[in-house]
């Protein structure tokens, strides 16, 4: 059953004058707005004013009215948990330009059900909390928020301005199973901070893509690029950015340093197997891989009395980790300058 919806008999608070006030279109008129309690959700016709000409959506310009389709009905931003329709019948423009086309409605766009207020909203939520999450609170279908998001990138990718660009990030993430990954390029100034283009693979042609969009002489602009050592990435930075300084992933150069790191202390443990001398460096890679704050007690004391020893892997631990055992360096270095050589002659720094 329909109700007219009033607040006492205090007409400013109506709902249409809500509704003028806040979502106010010249040339329209919200007509009347009905309840109904059974099916959660408020109505609002809404028609032309008098004299008013609809807008052709081809050329954007007012024209004379050919006819008029069926009903749509257009969710607007729910109220008192209440959905909230917009129940209009679009003109036809008999345009000059184009021909006949379908009138341009200041609320909504295209064939979109959802009017612009309301994906907005749904957009500002999806940042907050999942888009399942958002569709479940506001009562409404994932697919519609996912057109909300859809509607709000597409608007702030032709409205934006990319400007001076200084310093970029670059890095790929996974979304999906199997090597199918991203490549996210973010702008990462300390008055700046945005995601730029997002592209598909991780390839040489996905990368160069980005810097065909913003141009040679941004590209040429930039003067700091922070990414990891994938090899794709690095040669598109060389090329495309010339005068930027390409700061690595410290991740990236620990992960390398301690492959190499490994690779000498596996070598030499061999050598040591073959010359017929004690295994010092038998079951010791963790000790020299992890960090110190990681260590067990038993392997702290291994650590510990590894280090007495004048080996190359000794001496690639104290390069590789020279903030971490400053006091071992201090007490260790110079015995080994000291101690006599058990495996050869091996210059501390050579």
């Amino acid at each position: 059953m329909a109700a007219d919806v009033a607040f006492g008999d205090l007409s400013p608070m109506r709902l249409i004058c809500l509704l003028n006030h806040c979502q106010h279109f010249p040339g329209f008129v919200y007509d009347k707005a009905r309840l109904y309690p059974d099916r959660g959700c408020i109505e609002i016709d809404v028609r032309p004013r008098v004299g008013s000409k609809p807008v052709c959506s081809g050329c954007h310009q007012p024209g004379v009215a050919y006819d008029q389709l069926s009903l749509r009905r257009f969710e607007f931003i729910p109220v008192w948990g209440l959905a909230v329709l917009l129940l209009y019948r679009m003109r036809r423009v008999d345009c000059r330009v184009c021909g006949v086309r379908v009138e341009e409605l200041p609320w909504a766009i295209g064939t979109h059900q959802l009017t612009k207020a309301y994906m907005m909203f749904l957009a500002h939520w999806a940042r907050k909390l999942s888009w399942q999450e958002t569709a479940v609170s506001f009562h409404t279908a994932w697919d519609k928020v996912c057109q909300a998001v859809e509607y709000v990138v597409q608007w702030g990718l032709e409205h934006r301005d990319l400007g001076p660009i200084r310093a970029i990030g670059v890095d790929e993430i996974q979304y999906a199973k199997g090597h199918k990954y991203l490549t996210l390029v973010y702008q990462i100034e300390q008055d700046c901070t945005r995601l730029l283009w997002i592209g598909k693979d991780r390839t040489i042609e996905s990368f160069e893509q980005f810097f065909t969009l913003i141009g040679k002489p941004l590209s040429e602009g930039i003067e700091f690029v922070c990414s990891d050592m994938w090899k794709p990435y690095l040669r598109v930075i060389r090329e495309r950015c010339p005068n930027a300084l390409n700061i690595l992933d410290r991740f990236h150069i620990v992960a390398k340093m301690n492959d190499a790191f490994d690779d000498v202390r596996a070598a030499e443990a061999r050598r040591l197997a073959q010359e017929g001398y004690e295994p010092v460096l038998h079951k010791a890679r963790w000790c020299v891989l992890k960090r110190k704050s990681n260590l067990t007690r038993t392997q702290r004391f291994r650590l510990r009395d590894l280090l007495h020893y004048n080996l190359q892997t000794v001496r690639a631990y104290l390069l590789k980790e020279p903030p971490r055992c400053s006091e071992w360096v201090v007490t260790t270095v110079p015995c080994l300058i000291q101690a006599p050589r058990p495996f050869g002659h091996v210059s501390l720094f050579g």
